[in-house]
């Protein structure tokens, strides 16, 4: 693991496989962090990648600077770590909040981008109404209270019994979310509004989402792929929010293939 300072913040940040390969970067949703993509890195390296997680702001061990924030800020904070780690291109792949980074990046920095991936998010997120009873909750109480309802969302019941190691560290990742981050970060997603602003990417994407993702359902991804001309749809079966768990396997090979096809 290391620090780096960008955009006014500290960001936590880790590199796993050769120096010289292309670089795969991944984006952590809400009220995760880096290792939520602990089951894609051995492919990725294996094949010859150089993989970059980074902790978003307010998460795991990357600084939790006062809120509220805005995707455009988070997307800001990727560019300028691509930035301090003088990386010209990378395969962006980013999941829920990640996935709306991700979004701003194909838009206004396709420049920076070789390939985009993005997964189980959405472009807009009504009703407010839901994020402000979040934040209450976490304020008033603490993480531990979201635990149980976030676990039903990011997993079908049948991933949950099938999966038992992983869920649990799962929830780990949620009970250590910084309060002040994850509410700084429930605003940022509260007043997002894209869907206008995707039109413009025309940078190759990959949309993925799970069939029985309940918070960015199926809809959602299908809303995604018609408003962004060179994008490819794919439907994960018997998965929820967090596919890249639960299905790892499909997942994976899904991620790698779109990947290898585009390598500039």
């Amino acid at each position: 693991m290391s620090l780096v300072s960008v955009n006014g913040t500290v960001l936590n940040y880790r590199f796993d496989g050769p120096d010289k390969g292309p670089v795969v970067m991944f984006s952590n949703s809400l009220a995760s962090d880096l290792s939520m993509w602990d089951a894609q890195i051995s492919l990725f390296v294996q094949a010859g990648y150089r993989v970059l997680r980074y902790d978003s702001r307010g998460h795991g061990r990357s600084e939790v600077p006062a809120g509220p924030y805005s995707i455009e800020l988070l997307a800001d904070d990727a560019v300028g770590l691509i930035d301090e780690l003088g990386l010209e291109k990378v395969h962006f792949c980013g999941l829920s909040m990640g996935g709306m980074v991700g979004q701003v990046l194909g838009a206004r920095h396709r420049d920076r981008l070789i390939s985009l991936v993005l997964c189980s998010t959405a472009a807009h997120l009504p009703p407010r109404e839901i994020w402000d009873e979040r934040i209450e909750t976490v304020r008033e109480k603490s993480m531990n209270d979201v635990i149980n309802a976030t676990i039903d969302r990011w997993f079908t019941k049948a991933g949950q019994e099938r999966l038992n190691t992983e869920v649990t560290k799962v929830k780990d990742m949620i009970l250590n979310t910084p309060v002040e981050g994850f509410c700084a970060c429930c605003t940022a997603l509260q007043n997002m509004d894209l869907r206008d602003l995707i039109r413009t990417i025309s940078k190759r994407t990959l949309v993925i989402v799970g069939e029985q993702d309940p918070g960015t359902p199926v809809s959602a991804a299908e809303f995604l792929h018609g408003q962004i001309t060179a994008s490819k749809l794919m439907v994960i079966p018997d998965a929820a929010h967090f596919a890249n768990v639960e299905q790892a396997v499909t997942f994976n090979r899904a991620l790698l293939e779109f990947i290898e096809t585009n390598v500039t």
